[in-house]
């Protein structure tokens, strides 16, 4: 595996609700990986709230908001250089999100 954003393991914590029994992960081979499982997340919901809707748009506020209204999201992500998994809060998803989608919009991958 690369030592590369692409190929850094991501494990993706969250809780929904204040109960914890919503505690989950998720993990993904990618940090960009990981940032389209949280955008699908989000997609999923807007589908749930707007079933009838064939296109879905939101804009990063929209995706912020989500994010926020989480009771607690934070990743983990594999760092090669010290064989361990690196702690990141909700901010550093949320900028990372911004940089994910601004590469998407862009033709990236």
């Amino acid at each position: 595996m690369a030592n590369n954003q692409n190929g850094r393991h991501t494990i993706i914590l969250l809780q929904n609700s204040p109960s914890r029994a919503t505690r989950t992960f998720m993990d993904y081979d990618s940090i960009g990986q990981a940032i389209d499982g949280i955008c699908g997340l989000y997609e999923r919901k807007l589908k749930e709230i707007n079933p009838s809707l064939r296109n879905l748009s939101y804009d990063i506020a929209d995706l912020y908001n989500f994010i926020d209204g989480l009771t607690d999201l934070s990743a983990l992500v594999y760092e090669h250089s010290m064989n361990a998994y690196l702690p990141y809060d909700r901010q550093w998803i949320k900028h990372k999100a911004l940089h994910h989608l601004k590469k998407l919009a862009s033709g990236g991958r």
